[in-house]
């Protein structure tokens, strides 16, 4: 390993607001310390990594605008000149609220919505509000274009079984919100779940069969070029990790360097050469196969 990660997940928060069904923060399931990620610490990581980072995810698990110090995050790494991105359920994004999101330079929102009508949209985004969504979705993209910003909105939409019939719909709203469609594939735990869940249309889904059987090569990019923080500063291999089973060390006892290079990270990457599909956060993942979309 001779480099450092030029890309970085970091997790203001693993609390959420809605109750989805397949997410550990909508469940309320994790193992893990749950919390607000720290500013200081937060910060601490963004100086460690200010010359050599490039791409900063400000999201991992969680609402990340539930953090009260959230955008000033977004702020102090674009003070570095870093790419930002979030993710979020758009349940916050008030007139204010949106206005202060494109004065903090964010350049990359991904507003999740997995269904075109309210019937559709509770059934994944259980305890959300549709019509909020939209209307957060009006407030950003009337402050982006007062502010005249250059920030890139996609609406993503996750199909499912029961929202495949509105793909024809929602592309149409995105179209008139004037934002970008992004279509993903679920993730799911269990056979049970990719029954109920998973689309008819073959092309929607991640799995090669209900068995939720993936391409597992002895590859993963990633390793070699990204790594996730939690809120309280665990670093793990990847964005699977959501419970944080591999933890790999922790920045406030180890630099963030020592941990990249540590014996520990260097045995992970081992084993994903040796044989991936037994670590448990890899049988899941369909990364680097040619149904991702």
């Amino acid at each position: 390993m001779w480099g450092v990660p030029y890309a970085f997940a970091f997790e203001p928060t693993t609390s959420c607001n809605l109750r989805c069904p397949q997410c550990p923060s909508g469940l309320r399931s994790f193992t893990r310390n749950t919390g607000m990620g720290d500013l200081a610490l937060f910060k601490n990581l963004i100086d460690q990594q200010k010359d050599t980072l490039i791409w900063l995810t400000l999201y991992f698990q969680g609402e990340p605008y539930l953090n009260p110090d959230f955008l000033k995050m977004v702020a102090y790494a674009k003070s570095k000149k870093i790419f930002v991105s979030t993710s979020t359920n758009a349940h916050y994004l008030s007139p204010q609220m949106a206005s202060s999101t494109i004065d903090s330079g964010l350049d990359r929102i991904i507003v999740s919505v997995d269904g075109a009508s309210q019937a559709t949209y509770e059934k994944y985004r259980v305890g959300g509000k549709i019509e909020t969504v939209w209307t957060g979705l009006r407030n950003l993209t009337t402050a982006k274009k007062e502010q005249k910003s250059s920030i890139e909105i996609i609406l993503q939409f996750i199909v499912f079984k029961h929202n495949e019939h509105e793909l024809t719909l929602i592309k149409q709203i995105a179209h008139d919100l004037g934002v970008k469609l992004r279509l993903k594939t679920a993730q799911v735990y269990d056979e049970e779940s990719s029954k109920e869940l998973l689309p008819q249309n073959k092309k929607y889904r991640r799995y090669s069969t209900e068995s939720l059987q993936t391409k597992t090569p002895n590859a993963c990019w990633r390793m070699w070029h990204s790594a996730v923080s939690t809120w309280d500063g665990n670093i793990v291999p990847c964005c699977f990790d959501k419970d944080a089973t591999h933890t790999l060390g922790n920045i406030e006892k180890l630099s963030l360097k020592d941990i990249w290079k540590s014996n520990k990270y260097q045995s992970f990457r081992k084993q994903i050469f040796k044989n991936r599909k037994n670590i448990d956060i890899c049988k899941n993942c369909s990364e680097g196969s040619k149904v991702f979309l």
